[in-house]
């Protein structure tokens, strides 16, 4: 009979389980919701549990959608408290009241633009319900109970991690890679030998992806209109990068070695080497119209391949003209 080893399997178990991560949202909605049902709570609050739950829903990625949020459900909760104690008083306390109460409230939320504080509005509505009473304390304790919630989502979500350095990251990897792939293909150019690598424009393609989200998420935490500083860098380089992608497949076709192909991959040199040294330099302008008057200036292709090749050196230079106008 064959032996078991059960250290084994409960070792092999150990490594199926599935790591808890605890991210910063996850941590401020904990402390969120914790605070705001202890603060209703020593307000002596009736349904103190709700702040809570407002609380929760509350919590957003950025301050200003956090701020979106808690209008929307201020003034949903305020309708919703006020709607329901009317259909109430009209139909009775009823189950069957809430079907009138939501067939009516729901599009009129989504007319108003408070869509979003629907779920939120139901928990104040399911408060009149069970009260069963409308009176002046009881609006007074909903009121609170609201203020308490989104008020204390306001205050935790405030606080936003600062992303400048996850940004400026981005920034220099793209001067990098930009840098990389003007290398490899002024490399190609000179030395048709070897092939055109093409690694460093898929990376570029996923530090736009990931710098796009990140610029969002700073400019949605600066809700005072403080300078954008970093959308104009990542539009202007991702134009760029769409240049220098059209230009890609009239590079792979160019084979026959002549003297354009070479001034062209020497221009590309020269403009990774003053990317690295302080930007993009005022005199590449000058130095691309020399090249393009030159190729205008020379006798007419002796094949037909070198008639092809010469046209796609031509789009390349209107693409790195492009390229240069994005500066």
């Amino acid at each position: 009979m064959e032996r078991v080893d059960i250290n084994s399997g409960i070792h092999r178990l150990k490594w199926r389980l599935p790591t808890l991560k605890i991210g910063l949202r996850t941590l401020k909605t904990a402390v969120g919701v914790s605070l705001s049902v202890m603060v209703s709570q020593l307000l002596h609050l009736q349904y103190f549990s709700s702040s809570g739950i407002l609380t929760l829903l509350c919590i957003q990625k950025s301050r200003r959608k956090s701020i979106q949020a808690a209008v929307s459900r201020f003034f949903a909760c305020i309708l919703g408290m006020f709607f329901a104690t009317g259909v109430f008083f009209i139909f009775g306390y009823f189950p069957y009241s809430f079907l009138i109460l939501m067939l009516i409230f729901i599009p009129l939320c989504v007319r108003l633009r408070i869509q979003e504080g629907i779920a939120s509005s139901s928990v104040i509505v399911m408060h009149v319900y069970m009260h069963k009473e409308a009176s002046l304390a009881f609006f007074a304790n909903e009121f609170l109970v609201i203020l308490v919630g989104l008020g204390t989502a306001l205050i935790i979500n405030a606080y936003m991690p600062n992303i400048e350095r996850q940004l400026n990251r981005c920034k220099d990897e793209v001067e990098l890679l930009f840098q990389a792939q003007l290398q490899e293909i002024a490399a190609y150019l000179k030395d048709g030998n070897r092939p055109c690598d093409v690694k460093a424009m898929q990376r570029l393609s996923e530090v736009f992806k990931r710098a796009k989200s990140l610029v969002l998420l700073y400019n949605e935490n600066h809700i005072l209109g403080k300078d954008e500083l970093y959308s104009p860098y990542f539009e202007k380089r991702e134009q760029q990068y769409d240049a220098l992608a059209r230009m890609m497949p009239y590079v792979s076709r160019i084979t026959v070695q002549m003297e354009q192909r070479e001034r062209i991959g020497e221009f590309l040199l020269t403009l990774s080497n003053s990317l690295r040294q302080s930007g993009w330099s005022p005199g590449l302008h000058e130095d691309l119209c020399k090249i393009r008057q030159y190729h205008k200036l020379l006798p007419m292709p002796e094949s037909r391949k070198e008639f092809e090749d010469r046209a796609s050196l031509f789009v390349v230079a209107n693409e790195l003209e492009l390229l240069l106008k994005a500066i």
